[in-house]
């Protein structure tokens, strides 16, 4: 899809997108093809496209992938999307069509609908405005996406991509990671898109992990120890989290994870969070 037919479809339809949405179009087809390619689809794979907004990516969805459930927020677009698409869209739930196009918020979507996600691969340009809460809201399902390729702001792509010891490292980071291994990301110039976006861009890869770092029932622990060695950052970490569990608990499991009380949560390894998670938990009742 050309930017001339995105500025053509929005003048027909008297459209001013709206910097509240995040609306910034990924027009420019090389990107595209390397969003495809970063994907890996195959003939049978599902994929949830968050903002799909004139279809540009949705189509080549749509050409790689058997089923695409495009969420998009705005109702004037849905319309447009519907017209392109009315070949392939689902009539209904009961339709067994390639597209199903939703009009709805999918932060509110992934909420009030959960469901498994084993065998689906989110694919997106994700509005910039929700794209942190929506991979968190995804992470931290009971079935998760297989693959994640979703492009956002630069800033929050060296969060994803961050290690222990980075400026970047921190909550989003370990959230993340904790199901996903990120794999590769690259940089996408503004000029391919319209409007240009203030801020720079990117598109990230994350594969879910083969095997589950926590035990079950863990991540609202584990998330509560991250949140909270992190809500002050140049804070000795067992200090804070003395605040939440007894003095000599916390002294303990540093003790058996090699850790110094003075360690600082940004110097902390994933592998770290968990063994905390684990022995804290162990020690709950003691």
């Amino acid at each position: 899809m050309k930017l001339s037919e995105i500025k053509q479809l929005l003048a027909d339809h008297q459209i001013q997108l709206t910097k509240s949405l995040g609306q910034n179009f990924l027009h420019d087809g090389n990107q595209l093809r390397r969003i495809i390619r970063a994907a890996a689809l195959r003939k049978f794979d599902k994929v949830l496209e968050v903002g799909p907004g004139l279809g540009p990516l949705t189509e080549m969805l749509l050409g790689n992938a058997s089923q695409v459930l495009a969420i998009e927020k705005d109702a004037r677009l849905v319309p447009i999307l519907a017209e392109r698409f009315r070949d392939k869209i689902s009539k209904s739930c009961q339709d067994s069509g390639p597209l199903r196009l939703l009009q709805d918020d999918a932060l509110d979507f992934l909420r009030r609908e959960p469901r498994d996600w084993t065998g689906w691969k989110l694919v997106a340009n994700l509005p910039y405005t929700v794209a942190s809460p929506i991979l968190v809201e995804l992470a931290n399902s009971r079935s998760i996406p297989e693959r994640i390729v979703v492009t956002l702001q630069l800033e929050v792509a060296h969060r994803l991509m961050a290690e222990p010891g980075d400026d970047d490292y921190g909550i989003l980071t370990l959230l993340i990671q904790i199901a996903y291994k990120p794999v590769e990301w690259f940089k996408i110039p503004a000029g391919c898109f319209f409007p240009e976006p203030d801020v720079d861009s990117a598109c990230v890869v994350l594969a879910r992990r083969e095997q589950p770092l926590l035990a079950t029932g863990l991540q609202d622990k584990f998330n509560t120890i991250v949140k909270r060695s992190f809500s002050q950052r140049r804070k000795m970490m067992a200090k804070l989290l003395k605040a939440d569990w007894p003095a000599h608990s916390v002294e303990r499991a540093f003790v058996e994870a090699s850790l110094p009380l003075h360690t600082r949560a940004e110097n902390v390894s994933l592998e770290q969070f968990v063994l905390l998670t684990t022995l804290l938990h162990e020690r709950r009742n003691l």
